[in-house]
């Protein structure tokens, strides 16, 4: 009864934070800078993990500037938040997210670059579209994995979107990203959204629990240094790999 209640007290916040970000983005995103706009962002992802019962916990350095992407293991519905409140970026998501209610309207607000994974063109525009941030000196973000996995262990990473990266001569950072229980320190599974798991059940899990840290490890940004996307990708997974058990 406890926990049902909690996340009834839960769910009520996030719909109001949910609206107070439409009204931010339809009202006060058209007089805000780029900059002022990225600190709203950051802001309001930060007020959506409170509102969930998730703190924040940051290990290492986040960039101060781009141009940089990000790679990041996958685990849940809670990762772009969770990425945002540790540091503006750029997401490359699947297209479909811009047609959610709610969702799609924030996330385009918070200026997601979209992507028909299926579509072997659209990958081609996407790396174009990408390469031309990095040398703006935008950060952006990916999850290699192309889907969330069960946190146990960590799927084979996608190469294909790093070579922008490579094109544009721009570093990437590896993160690794980690939910656990506030009260024990042991990885919690309540956030996680995999295989039959459905997403209105992995929120409710997550809203549920006592106490959840979301744990953001940033690792040190590198550069290719000759290596081809492939070869990267593998030394990125290793990276990655080793951040999220940190």
């Amino acid at each position: 009864m406890l926990h049902a209640l909690r996340a009834c007290w839960r769910v009520l916040r996030l719909l109001l934070h949910a609206l107070l970000g439409l009204w931010l983005v339809a009202l006060r995103f058209p007089r805000l800078s780029a900059e002022q706009q990225q600190a709203h962002v950051q802001a309001w992802s930060l007020g959506l993990l409170a509102c969930a019962g998730v703190t924040l916990e940051l290990r290492g350095r986040p960039p101060q500037a781009g141009p940089v992407l990000l790679v990041a293991n996958h685990l849940s519905w809670l990762d772009i938040p969770v990425m945002h409140a540790a540091r503006y970026c750029r997401f490359i998501s699947k297209s479909d997210v811009q047609d959610w209610p709610i969702v799609g309207t924030l996330a385009t607000a918070a200026g997601t670059l979209y992507i028909r994974r299926e579509s072997r063109r659209d990958a081609l525009r996407m790396v174009a579209s990408m390469h031309d941030a990095l040398l703006t000196g935008e950060v952006l973000a990916v999850f290699p994995e192309g889907t969330t996995g069960d946190g146990r262990t960590l799927l084979p990473f996608h190469a294909n979107l790093l070579q922008a990266a490579l094109a544009a001569d721009a570093p990437v950072q590896p993160v690794g990203l980690r939910f656990i229980d506030s009260s024990s320190g042991a990885t919690s599974f309540a956030p996680s959204f995999v295989g039959d798991e459905t997403l209105l059940g992995s929120i409710w899990r997550t809203l549920a629990a006592p106490g959840i840290t979301a744990v953001v490890h940033f690792g040190r940004p590198e550069y290719a240094q000759g290596r081809d996307r492939r070869a990267w990708s593998q030394a990125l997974h290793s990276a990655v790999d080793e951040l999220r058990r940190g």
